[in-house]
């Protein structure tokens, strides 16, 4: 096994995308969008017989104090048929070396598999979930028939009522970034969602060579719901959305959620990922999810490999004392 440091945009795509249900956290265009947003990114493959069997994207994100941390979201990848352990191995010990080299604490890491933290003498510790631990996702291989036929009877109802009231989508893009931040904002305000900042979401529809698609629907002329899309590999990911206070008996969101996945399947996306359900933390949204059938995944949630026990304890204390208050 080989680790080298991944450089070319297509060969990491090629590699992650070409996985079943493809990672889009892990893919080179992502990684651009977090050095914005966030710090440094490597991408680091292990080749074996020169061929790419396991890739990880890291990036360094900031705590208190000058520390720091490597981050790396829905990986490692391994490839299908790899042997995970001679993959996964090499690419822990060499993310350790660099976090020798940047004073980096811990790597925190949302494994696809609970393999991936089982099978090592490493000092893995569970920690509260960075991307969702469930998610629901949608197999466009059925006909639009079958994926109406799956749904919720409430869900049909209020997409043909959506469409008889004269709801229409369009696809946008960063110009019209102000009406995607007012439907956002307007629904975390009612729905007590915490956003990221403006500029975060105004970041992401900056990416180059953009996965990251805008779409609203529209009623009236004015948009009053409105969805960010990610489109890479074999699936389509419903990444954030809003709508409007008003006019919510349109039922907007359920022809714009439908035309997305219509979408998705004309393009040949294999995959529809809701990216997320939660029926304690997310009660509404989670209904609203599961309206459209699917089935669901649950990943093993969120880890850190710790590389400095000391500071790791100070950092594990100080969280609980400011989640206490």
């Amino acid at each position: 096994m080989e680790i080298i440091n991944l450089t070319n945009k297509q060969q990491l795509n090629n590699f992650v995308g070409g996985q079943p249900h493809a990672q889009f956290l892990q893919s080179w265009q992502w990684g651009e969008f977090q050095e914005k947003v966030s710090g440094q990114v490597w991408r680091l493959g292990v080749l074996d017989n020169n061929e790419l069997v396991a890739s990880a994207k890291v990036i360094t994100k900031n705590l208190p104090m000058g520390k720091k941390y490597f981050y790396c979201g829905r990986g490692p990848v391994v490839a299908v048929g790899a042997d995970e352990r001679q993959a996964v191995e090499p690419l822990f010990k060499e993310i350790e070396k660099l976090a020798g080299q940047a004073g980096i604490m811990f790597l925190r890491f949302d494994p696809l598999k609970q393999s991936t933290i089982t099978n090592y003498q490493l000092s893995i510790v569970k920690t509260l979930d960075v991307q969702p631990s469930k998610t629901l996702i949608l197999d466009l291989a059925q006909t639009e028939a079958e994926l109406l036929k799956q749904m919720r009877q409430k869900t049909r109802y209020n997409i043909n009522l959506a469409e008889k009231k004269g709801v229409s989508v369009v696809a946008a893009d960063k110009t019209r970034f102000e009406e995607f931040w007012s439907l956002l904002d307007q629904t975390a305000g009612r729905d007590k969602f915490r956003l990221h900042g403006r500029n975060y979401y105004r970041a992401m529809l900056e990416i180059n060579d953009n996965p990251v698609k805008l779409f609203f629907a529209q009623y009236q002329n004015r948009p009053i719901a409105t969805a960010l899309v990610c489109f890479f590999g074999d699936t389509a990911t419903y990444l954030h959305g809003g709508s409007a206070s008003e006019e919510r008996n349109v039922m907007a969101s359920y022809l714009l959620q439908w035309h997305n996945i219509k979408l998705a399947k004309q393009l040949g996306y294999k995959y529809y990922d809701w990216h997320g359900i939660d029926e304690t933390r997310w009660p509404g949204v989670t209904r609203f999810k599961k309206g459209f059938g699917g089935f669901e995944v649950n990943y093993p949630g969120t880890f850190d490999l710790v590389f400095d026990t000391g500071w790791y304890s100070i950092y594990k204390m100080v969280r609980r004392v400011r989640r206490t208050f």
